[in-house]
């Protein structure tokens, strides 16, 4: 029996060594495997519950059970799960007596990241409201598009952002929207305070027959993210997508322990869905910030005891720009969850702030497809498994950059490519990985749509990202395609940057396009230009368009002037080889201008600004 029991065990033990060699991340794809079918499990029991069980089903239950553990700490101020979910009641309450909401009904939130905004989601969620989540840096033409996708006849607002309202006020009376801030006066007769209101209100609990139609097909939210169409597009987010997000926090090893760190904006996916609605999930602690700050990092972390962080690119390469401290490894944080960060970025992350497991991920507020790094293999976006390759379908297929279109064969099929090599990314549309697409917008859902991909007939989702899958199954992101690029975090379309551009009298034509900087994430907002004829290029006109109708990570900051701009065959503007050329007027016979935000102005491109630029003298 001895015998036996010992060839057995060595018969393991030669079994772990040969995985362990042969299949490093064996232990790492099962477990990763193991927490999503039991989240898939979950999801097909809320799915096939009745009534439908929601998001804010599961945060009331948290409430109930742990009514004084915290929430939310905020600016000082902590908010238990008890108050946030009495405060949510007052809201619902309020909205449903004063403004007539009811469930099925879009509602549009403009609003800063503080706990009112959270609380008010959850009111409008318990009356079973679609609340459309507005970027709080857009103003003019944008703010208005907006309302113009979802639907939105109510906006709720905060007392700072009500002057960016006030602009848009008129139109948004003609076009029959009420507008309340969440104040205890406006000062203005067309905006109707609210926060007196609902402090009088009942605290009771709101029945959830209110929201007694509410499935997990059923719209609840619209995220607005921006692609080759120009203007911001309304993302249709199900309730099934809700829950999907909220999973993430679950997936990448949290607990209802942990304390998670919110600095990116409650209008995004990341801070809001990932990361707040997440911790309603796991029953977590959130510290939200109004922004970003490094140099408050780490102490918020140390004060709160942190365990889990958010980021975007930019903010581990702030926090490694920061000045060195003795205490940087002195914290609890152990996972960090986001997107966008270089490889050089990630390693002097960790080797100045301790063995953290970063989370890369990689995923698309309308897509049907997403990876997670759960390996923390630096560099990667993500790592593809069986499990979800039989969920997700998807592949990488050949696309040509200068004709920005993928590339078929005799058959008009799509070409897979190779492992190694870079592809555009599709993932096919199935009754279990739909593409709802974009509020109001048939024409830019069906864009997103690709048709005959590997066989006639099939249906995917167009990314819009190049990626690259190694030998062992790690995907890296190479780029992205079209009329979009990526500064400071946020997407920003070219055509709209366009059409803001042509606004200013003596520009005739633009071409935008996003430029790599030597330090920074992204690409930052760059411009070829013609001018019309006998004008001259009016540096201050064009400065006043740009800041008045962008948002400032999507001004361009540098311009070229050209004769004419070079077009494709089917009248496309052409990108590549301005791309490459970048910015460096040593190179470049065009006159090239730089926008200096301390004159407010666009200033000639001198090869001292451009050392500067490099060398990090001037911050972009």
């Amino acid at each position: 029996m001895m015998v036996w029991l010992t060839v057995a065990v060595g018969l393991a033990v030669i079994l772990a060594v040969f995985l362990r060699e042969r299949y490093p991340y064996f232990s790492q794809d099962c477990a990763y495997m193991l927490r999503n079918l039991t989240l898939a499990f979950r999801l097909l029991s809320y799915k096939k519950s009745k009534p439908f069980y929601s998001i804010v089903d599961r945060f009331s239950d948290a409430a109930r059970r742990h009514p004084s553990k915290v929430f939310i700490h905020f600016e000082g101020r902590a908010y238990s799960y008890g108050e946030v979910d009495r405060q949510s009641n007052r809201v619902g309450r309020t909205l449903q007596a004063e403004v007539g909401l009811k469930e099925g009904d879009p509602v549009a939130l403009f609003l800063a990241n503080e706990p009112s905004f959270v609380w008010t989601w959850l009111g409008l969620a318990k009356l079973g409201c679609r609340a459309a989540l507005l970027n709080f840096n857009i103003r003019s033409k944008s703010l208005l598009h907006c309302f113009s996708c979802c639907g939105a006849k109510v906006l709720l607002t905060c007392p700072e952002l009500q002057d960016a309202v006030e602009e848009i006020l008129p139109t948004l009376k003609e076009q029959g929207i009420r507008v309340y801030v969440l104040s205890d006066s406006s000062g203005v007769p067309d905006i109707v305070a609210l926060s007196d209101k609902i402090s009088k209100a009942s605290d009771e609990p709101l029945s959830p027959d209110l929201r007694s139609n509410i499935h997990i097909r059923t719209t609840a939210l619209y995220i607005y993210t921006s692609g080759t169409t120009g203007l911001p597009k309304a993302a249709i987010v199900t309730h099934e997508r809700v829950w999907a997000a909220s999973f993430l926090l679950y997936a990448c090893g949290a607990t209802s322990d942990d304390i998670i760190y919110v600095n990116l904006p409650l209008y995004h996916s990341a801070g809001f869905l990932i990361g707040t609605v997440g911790a309603m999930e796991r029953g977590m602690t959130v510290v939200l910030k109004r922004k970003f700050s490094a140099s408050q990092f780490w102490d918020d972390c140390r004060k709160y005891n942190v365990t889990v962080m958010q980021y975007i690119g930019e903010t581990l390469r702030y926090l490694c720009n920061s000045p060195k401290k003795d205490n940087e490894k002195n914290h609890k944080v152990r996972i960090a969850i986001g997107n966008g960060v270089r490889s050089e970025v990630w390693s002097e992350f960790l080797n100045r702030f301790g063995d953290i497991k970063v989370r890369e991920l990689y995923a698309a507020t309308e897509g049907n497809i997403g990876f997670v790094n759960y390996t923390s293999k630096v560099g990667a976006v993500g790592r593809r498994n069986v499990l979800q390759q039989f969920i997700f379908p998807h592949t990488l297929i050949k696309f040509d950059v200068e004709k920005e279109e993928p590339v078929r064969n005799s058959e008009g099929l799509c070409i897979k490519a190779a492992k190694g090599e870079t592809g555009l990314l599709v993932g096919r549309i199935t009754q279990r990985t739909p593409f709802i697409g974009y509020a109001g917008s048939n024409n830019q859902t069906e864009k997103k749509r690709l048709r005959d991909v590997l066989k006639k007939g099939d249906l995917y989702f167009n990314t819009g990202d190049l990626l690259r899958f190694d030998q062992e199954n790690f995907v890296y992101f190479q780029d992205r395609v079209g009329d979009t690029f990526r500064w400071k975090g946020e997407n920003v379309a070219t055509s709209e940057v366009a059409d803001i551009l042509t606004l200013a009298s003596c520009v005739f034509e633009a071409n935008v396009y996003g430029v790599k900087v030597e330090g920074h994430e992204g690409r930052i907002g760059m411009a070829a230009i013609t001018l019309k004829e006998g004008e001259e290029f009016d540096c201050l006109d064009i400065y006043k368009q740009v800041s008045n109708y962008l948002p400032a990570y999507a001004r361009p900051r540098f311009i070229r002037i050209q004769p004419t701009l070079e077009m494709t065959g089917t009248f496309k503007m052409k990108k590549v080889k301005l791309v490459e050329e970048g910015f460096n007027p040593a190179h470049i016979e065009d006159q090239l201008f730089f926008l200096d935000t301390d004159k407010r102005t666009y200033v000639p491109l001198t090869e001292e600004i451009y050392r500067a630029i490099t060398s990090r003298q001037i911050k972009l």
